[in-house]
């Protein structure tokens, strides 16, 4: 071999194995993946890298990743070729890897009917994940569709059916029914992940079929605003629309992450690229095949972060944990005794690190049995037992209406309030654009409920409060605030005062 390969050698051979983080250490409790996979079935797996790069991994892996084609009635949209559905769900920026459409039919004449007929309307990516058809893609890449094709490596084409999709975490899975026994890969173990290792994305960009590119692991536990799950593997190797479902391999052929997302303000590859990880993958399929949907606990609670103010107000020593904005009438913690203003700070003992983590420790229960929430109240930590239940599909907290009373000035943080008429907490009236309470994201309308956790429903009451913040060495004072459909807990530093 020439002196100009042994650079990429060097670095070959020094790559670890890339695995996934974990999204929520035991998302689901269910049973290994390797259940549903014949005893006598071996997935693909590669010793290391050789002298010939990538080529082996590749030549071995590519026979189990397919391209998906969907198809449905397109809608008008469709017809008018506008942007690709979905895009809107994530940050600005970010995007999901919709595939290459169908061929756009030429426009018919104004005004002439143009019969719907069933055509493909997205392609993306996917892998076998047993020998007996079993395949992983997408949610959004199947989630509008109406018939499915896979297509293998050889070009084989072959129809394939819905298993279950799971749209939090953007997962799906798909069976295709044939007597060939399919080459298949398997996932990656989530604990040895290690930034600036390898990894291989092979899938089917722009609908060209199988294409590979390698780069490096470039983040890990990225958190993009597409769920409440987020934890993603960030690579830089090349991906672009179509590699959506796709696998991301180590350098022994372990699937480390499902390419899922872009950050792309041009819309095509800038290197920043966003996989599943695996170990999330994996326990997210297993019960897709299993049931056909994913099953997660839930306790009820709208909740938001512990801020440097927020802690220093109610005495924490660290800025952790999971702040109670709302727990939802008749919901587990409510019935348990969870109260707005807690904050959870462990679950079954263990450590809650901010509201992400404890969305993932809770879903990582199953519904009807019960955890050890420890919660930070009134200055001391008490331990609470809550019976966790099945999240149900939508959870709407409680709604509260300003209305008009006679006012009062909290005129040091820029803040006009007056009690509601109903007596329960004091509506904003007022909110000076350069003090303090505007900076905290306050504005007319919102009601303020509680001041360090106490009920406030007169203007006298919330200065109190104030006051007595003050005298008892606080740095700021913790305002519990309601607007429309959302209660929150906003930091009010007293030295502003």
């Amino acid at each position: 071999m020439s002196n100009d390969h042994k650079p990429f050698t060097y670095r070959a051979r020094v790559a670890a194995a890339l695995v996934s983080s974990a999204l929520v250490g035991g998302l689901l409790a269910t049973g290994p993946l390797a259940a549903i996979v014949p005893a006598q079935a071996e997935a693909v797996h590669v010793s290391g890298p050789a002298e010939s790069g990538f080529a082996d991994i590749v030549e071995k892996v590519s026979p189990a990743v397919v391209s998906v084609r969907v198809k449905g009635v397109p809608s008008q949209a469709d017809n008018d070729n506008s942007d690709m559905p979905g895009l809107d769900q994530l940050p600005e920026g970010m995007q999901r890897f919709f595939g290459q459409r169908g061929m756009e039919p030429r426009k018919a004449p104004r005004n002439q009917h143009r019969p719907e007929r069933i055509r493909p309307t997205a392609q993306g990516s996917g892998f076998f994940i047993s020998q007996d058809g079993y395949l992983v893609t997408n949610n959004h890449v199947v989630e509008d569709g109406s018939a499915y094709t896979v297509v293998l490596n050889d070009g084989t084409e072959l129809d394939a059916k819905l298993v279950g999709k799971d749209k939090r975490t953007d997962l799906a899975v798909l069976k295709v029914d044939d007597n060939r026994k399919f080459t298949y890969v398997g996932f990656g173990d989530d604990n040895k992940v290690r930034v600036g290792e390898w990894v291989v994305a092979v899938g089917n960009p722009f609908g060209l079929g199988g294409t590979v590119t390698a780069g490096i692991v470039s983040a890990s536990g990225r958190d993009i605003g597409a769920g409440p799950y987020d934890d993603f593997i960030q690579i830089d190797a090349a991906v672009n629309k179509g590699n959506s479902g796709g696998p991301a391999f180590n350098l022994n052929g372990d699937v480390v992450g499902v390419n899922t997302a872009i950050f792309s303000p041009s819309g095509g590859s800038v290197g920043i690229g966003f996989a599943i990880p695996a170990q999330t993958a994996k326990l997210v399929v297993d019960q897709l095949i299993k049931t056909g949907s994913v099953s997660r606990g839930w306790i009820g609670v709208q909740i938001q972060p512990v801020s440097k103010e927020i802690a220093d107000s109610l005495g924490l020593a660290k800025d952790e944990g999971a702040l109670v904005a709302q727990p939802q009438p008749g919901g587990p913690a409510a019935k348990a005794g969870i109260t707005a203003g807690d904050v959870i700070t462990a679950v079954n003992g263990n450590t809650v690190a901010d509201p992400r983590d404890l969305a993932k420790k809770i879903a990582a229960v199953e519904a009807g049995e019960d955890v050890e929430l420890t919660v930070w109240r009134d200055g001391k930590a008490k331990a609470v037992d809550v019976a966790i239940k099945a999240m149900p599909g939508d959870d709407k907290g409680a709604a509260a209406s300003p209305h008009d009373a006679k006012p009062s000035a909290l005129e040091d943080f820029g803040l006009t309030v007056m009690p509601s008429d109903d007596g329960k907490g004091l509506v904003v009236t007022n909110v000076e654009q350069d003090g303090d309470a505007a900076d905290k994201g306050l504005t007319p309308g919102d009601i303020i409920v509680s001041v360090n956790n106490q009920p406030v429903n007169t203007g006298m009451e919330i200065e109190t409060a104030f006051a007595d913040a003050a005298k008892s060495g606080r740095k700021a004072v913790l305002l519990q605030v309601q607007s429309k459909d959302q209660s929150r807990f906003v930091a009010l530093p007293i030295d502003q005062g």
